[in-house]
């Protein structure tokens, strides 16, 4: 065997442990040996590799089983780092964590314009923050940076009251490529929607079937799609922009509106600020009597025309699970999923399967978790794919979508 192909299987053999740990929580070397599949030996060599390393650490022996002792295995929290960013069409914001995918430290700045040169700058001065908090010696052990942005930022000026050029700077711009020169770090770009759902599977409780369409309740509402267990960004990597679904129009004659203008959080935000309540204090769930009445309204019409696109979905593929998240508080999230249930039980379902309506867990945080935690599962998994509760990885180019959602 040449010695590439020896240093290619030993670095697979590594992410196959360390995945293993990763899932399991701790594990002894026997149950590691079984667990991958290698020789005792082979599993106790490479384990005492990654002891080395820093990746791996040993717990307190257990004891009053049957047989000798064991010696727990699990990951080091602090064997390795990686940096997220989001960037929305409402705010920046930053997270740095562990390999555990447990958050660090986050950085968040709102604002009502996503202008390309501020904004990018605002980003890089938050992941250098974040980088300031670590030591020289945990600084070297960042894997990398993951940038969550939504498709095409710059088409989306008049969605968002503005005029038509006024984000078109975002077309110059390489956000990945700014990052990287401002923290020295490898970057590495996906599509927020994407993200979102990436979190929901490696660190959420929503996604548990091998096939689901997640919703995400953004700015802008988009989703992603999970099949046979995996993310799927679709050939031409649109895959979930169920916010460019068309909503049925009122006159024949007339050009059907999106789903994205009937269904996103930015039309409850403007009916809130209307009526004189601030809409960032709604959204985190602060008791604002005034507030329920007009989320309820929104609630209503969004979800007649969300339950349309869903089952329209659910015809083109079997998904099993719908799973909705987004910027909505908690009650609010269970709420509009209850509402999209009971909706869904309106419709003629010969020849379809209904799916399981379930709410994700993740919330707000979910883009820039899900960009923080991909470049730890690029980096330490022996996949090339996203799997349903696995730590696997997916790695996607700069236009990768998983459909538009986002903040």
């Amino acid at each position: 065997m040449r010695g590439g192909d020896s240093s290619g299987l030993r670095a697979y053999n590594e992410r196959l442990i360390l995945n293993a740990i990763l899932r399991a929580g701790a594990l002894s070397k026997a149950e590691i040996a079984r667990a991958t599949g290698l020789s005792g030996q082979a599993a106790s060599v490479i384990v005492n590799r990654l002891l080395e390393d820093g990746l791996l650490i040993k717990r307190d022996k257990v004891r009053g089983q049957v047989g000798q002792p064991s010696t727990p295995i699990a990951a080091n929290p602090s064997g390795a780092f990686s940096l997220g960013v989001k960037i929305g069409r409402r705010s920046v914001d930053a997270v740095l964590v562990n390999l555990l995918g447990e958050v660090i430290a986050s950085r968040s700045q709102s604002y009502r314009v996503p202008y390309p040169e501020a904004t990018v700058e605002t980003a890089a001065r938050q992941a250098n923050g974040l980088l300031a908090e670590l030591d020289e010696a945990r600084r070297e052990r960042v894997v990398g940076l993951g940038i969550a942005m939504p498709g095409e930022l710059h088409g989306w000026a008049t969605e968002l009251g503005l005029a038509a050029d006024a984000l078109a700077g975002w077309r110059e711009i390489d956000a990945a490529r700014a990052l990287e020169e401002a923290t020295g770090l490898s970057s590495a770009l996906y599509n927020d929607g994407t993200a979102a759902c990436a979190a929901e599977m490696i660190v959420g409780d929503g996604i548990v079937r091998r096939s689901a369409l997640y919703v995400y309740l953004g700015t802008f509402i988009g989703g992603g799609v999970v099949l046979d267990g995996r993310l799927y960004r679709g050939e031409q990597l649109n895959a979930g922009a169920i916010g460019s679904m068309p909503t049925c129009a009122g006159d024949p004659q007339a050009r059907p509106e999106q789903l994205i203008h009937r269904a996103s959080v930015i039309a409850l935000e403007r009916v809130l600020e209307a009526a004189g309540i601030e809409a960032a204090s709604a959204l985190s769930g602060a008791d604002l009597p005034a507030a329920e009445p007009i989320f309820e309204a929104w609630a209503e019409g969004a979800v007649a025309v969300l339950a349309r696109s869903v089952v329209s979905a659910l015809a083109v593929i079997d998904f099993e699970a719908v799973v909705v998240d987004g910027l909505l508080p908690p009650s609010w999230r269970r709420r509009f999923t209850l509402r999209l249930a009971e909706a869904l039980e309106g419709f003629d379902w010969t020849g379809l399967q209904p799916a399981e309506i379930l709410p994700g867990s993740i919330g707000p945080m979910a883009r820039v978790l899900g960009a923080a935690m991909l470049p730890l599962k690029a980096r330490f998994s022996p996949d090339a794919e996203l799997v349903v509760r696995s730590v696997a990885s997916l790695v996607v180019g700069p236009n990768g979508a998983a459909g538009e959602a986002s903040a």
